[in-house]
């Protein structure tokens, strides 16, 4: 029934915007354009899609990405007759874009995160998901759209990177069934893997490997943490997303149980980044106002990097026994 309710609402709306969460990854950023693509290959409509933040070079290959806007571009005032938010777990994560998703006349959810409660008119949040594209090719399949080789390059995308290339706990058999199906299609498996993991400039290694030699390791090496402060980044003269993937580069450190990284998004502002392969660490961000997954979450603190830094040691000491 809801996934009918999905496909007759399209139908009947004629100004669409779908919106990613702020600092994109690949599985927004996918489901993002895999949606605007399946909308136009089976509506015929153009769907408005919308940034918080700029298109990490790495993603630049997605078909239609160049369509998206940044939020500085909008008139927030405007009213849809539809939005939809992809791989968006909490309401406060559409920060500016929330007045036009409050003031359409429809709204839907697409999610795979366990924290995410539900907070549109039409939710479809699927926490045994490996990711927001697994859940957006299931719903496709279900409604029985036309799934084009470019919306399927979008899903494969999104699957591919929420899944750390299908290394992560969160790939099932349905996650690979769906990758099967999506090659079927004509996926490149091979190309979109180049485009995701092997385009990295030299600044981006150089500086990866400067952040690392600054990690700091606590509690008999149970935990890990980098602070990445603006000058680096500037001196290093790369963009916002270049701490992608550093989490998990000190979680595989042995016998690391607990990896985080703190960046400076201004003097005030910290973002963390939190990953695990044996502890709930969703329920630390959760207590800071963050959230995500049991083993890969995050958090914005409102504060500057050494307060931010505390923060999440204290609870992690107050919640966890390593």
């Amino acid at each position: 029934m809801e996934t009918s309710q999905l496909d007759n609402i399209i139908k009947s709306s004629k100004k669409i915007l779908i919106i990613s969460h702020i600092n994109p990854d690949g599985d927004t950023l996918g489901s993002m354009c895999g949606l605007y693509s399946a909308i136009w290959d089976n509506f015929k409509k153009k769907p408005d899609m919308l940034l918080m933040s700029p298109i990490p070079q790495t993603y630049t290959f997605l078909p239609y990405c160049e369509k998206a806007k940044h939020i500085s571009e909008y008139d927030t005032s405007r009213e849809y007759d539809l939005v939809i938010n992809t791989d968006v777990a909490s309401a406060d994560r559409m920060f500016d874009s929330a007045p036009l998703f409050n003031r359409a006349k429809f709204t839907v959810n697409i999610d795979h995160h366990i924290t995410n409660n539900g907070y549109a008119q039409l939710n479809f949040v699927c926490p045994d998901a490996s990711s927001t594209g697994e859940v957006l090719f299931a719903l496709m399949k279900e409604m029985r759209w036309k799934i084009s080789l470019n919306t399927a390059t979008c899903l494969y995308t999104a699957i591919l990177t929420d899944t750390g290339a299908f290394r992560f706990q969160n790939t099932s058999q349905n996650t690979m069934s769906a990758i099967a199906e999506l090659i079927g299609i004509g996926v490149n498996p091979s190309l979109i893997y180049k485009y995701c993991y092997e385009t990295n400039s030299k600044n981006h290694v150089l500086f990866q490997a400067y952040c690392i030699s600054k990690a700091v390791f606590l509690n008999d090496d149970k935990i890990a943490y980098i602070q990445v402060y603006k000058k680096d980044m500037e001196k290093f003269n790369v963009p916002d997303d270049c701490t992608e993937g550093l989490a998990e580069k000190l979680r595989a450190i042995l016998p690391v149980e607990i990896a985080f990284i703190v960046k400076q998004l201004s003097p005030k502002v910290s973002k963390v980044s939190m990953r695990s392969e044996t502890v709930d660490i969703s329920a630390i961000c959760a207590k800071l106002g963050g959230g995500g997954h049991k083993l890969a979450a995050g958090v914005l603190i409102k504060s500057g990097m050494k307060d931010a830094t505390g923060k999440i040691l204290n609870e992690i000491n107050d919640t966890i026994k390593l």
